[in-house]
């Protein structure tokens, strides 16, 4: 692959801003970033945060609408370093877990599977009843990884961007992305 790219999902679970980290650190990195955000995603944006659309798509290479089934990134011809959701509600999760694609959102996701390329999950919903933990067992063993964000406190951090931040670079850390973050060195 001669362009590094990853795609990113922002879908309607609270935390639309791990998924604009994750857009802001990949700019640092120069990667390649594919865009797709739900309608929820876009109405949590306006409940948790002061950021515009502008802003957010602003911060991608390219963006998609979630209707766009005929997307590059709906093929796996297109090639990609894999995919990360963040945040990745239920219905995403259950979608990608069935192989039920009701949009470009989980067409992505499962196409990243299909083709054997990383797909992380940064799943945000709880408590967990059985339901939500056979699902995730659907898709870990399909090749995805659930990662639910679940802060480090060993960094001591002094704000919740600090805490956003060290979550979506482990996510990233799982492309192979080596984001200059506090590490558990004992």
């Amino acid at each position: 692959m001669t362009k590094r790219r990853i795609i990113v999902g922002i879908s309607g679970a609270t935390g639309i801003q791990y998924g604009i980290k994750a857009l802001e650190l990949l700019q640092e990195l120069d990667i390649e970033t594919h865009l797709i955000i739900s309608k929820a995603a876009e109405m949590v944006r306006t409940y948790e945060t002061g950021y515009k659309h502008e802003h957010v798509v602003s911060l991608a290479h390219r963006v998609y609408a979630l209707s766009d089934v005929g997307a590059a990134i709906s093929s796996g011809s297109f090639k990609t370093m894999g995919m990360l959701i963040a945040p990745c509600s239920v219905k995403t999760l259950s979608e990608i877990a069935t192989g039920v694609t009701s949009s470009l959102l989980s067409r992505a996701a499962d196409v990243t599977l299909k083709e054997r390329r990383r797909l992380v999950l940064l799943f945000r919903e709880t408590p967990l009843h059985a339901g939500h933990i056979k699902t995730m067992l659907q898709v870990t063993e399909m090749g995805g990884v659930v990662m639910p964000p679940v802060p480090a406190f060993y960094m001591q951090p002094q704000t919740i961007d600090e805490m956003i931040t060290h979550t979506v670079a482990r996510a990233l850390d799982l492309f192979g992305f080596d984001i200059d973050i506090p590490r558990w060195e004992k």
